[in-house]
């Protein structure tokens, strides 16, 4: 069974979740810790939980997603695993962080690409791929069928979808993405965004009014 720690980082409250089961073996997704405050809490948690993190896994690139990735490739020695259409977004964030008070972000590489169909293992767990862009042009996300979560980033939020007006975004994919390949999931399945309270998909098929199931 996987077990999900959430922590909300940074001013833009962002979502990051530690995955881990029962071997102790555990996954990052989307470290958006920049202060040392926040870096401390969530390597406490390691360090009390006696976890070993095999991946950092971002859903996508935006600022407030991977404010730590570099932070935590150093401090746990892992490696970055994310999609190569989200590489420009990643690579462009030197040329604005400061502009929203980053002044001391730390650009990461990527280590490995991951695409439609693929599967992260750590662990007894596997987490399956699903290519959801619109929002970013290299959003996906992360779906565990065993224990009936997905982490969903900044696709589909509780009662709202993700924005479209940055670069690389598009209104219409979004929302043609989150029909093909989210709502394709199972009504009870929980949906953990990258900001704000979890949901599921069923809730969000007959209640979100940017997107209906």
């Amino acid at each position: 069974m996987i077990h999900i720690k959430t922590f909300t980082f940074n001013p833009f409250q962002e979502n990051t979740y530690l995955l881990y089961d029962d071997t102790k073996e555990a996954v990052l997704i989307d470290p958006g810790c920049y202060e040392k405050y926040e870096r401390e809490e969530l390597s406490s948690f390691v360090a009390k939980e006696g976890l070993k993190l095999k991946f950092l896994l971002n859903t996508h690139c935006h600022i407030d997603h991977v404010l730590g990735n570099q932070w935590a490739k150093n401090t746990f020695q892992i490696p970055l695993i994310m999609h190569e259409a989200d590489l420009p977004v990643l690579a462009s964030i030197p040329s604005y962080a400061s502009n929203y008070g980053f002044q001391q972000y730390e650009a990461s590489q990527p280590d490995r690409f991951v695409d439609e169909g693929d599967v992260i293992s750590f662990g007894e767990s596997r987490l399956s791929i699903r290519f959801v862009p619109g929002h970013a042009p290299g959003h996906i996300v992360f779906i565990s069928e065993a224990d009936g979560f997905c982490i969903a980033g900044d696709t589909l939020f509780s009662g709202s979808i993700g924005r479209t007006d940055l670069p690389g975004g598009d209104h219409e994919t979004l929302l043609s993405a989150i029909q093909e390949k989210l709502y394709t999931l199972a009504d009870d399945m929980v949906v953990y965004p990258g900001h704000g309270p979890s949901t599921t998909i069923g809730k969000e098929k007959s209640t979100n009014p940017f997107v209906r199931g």
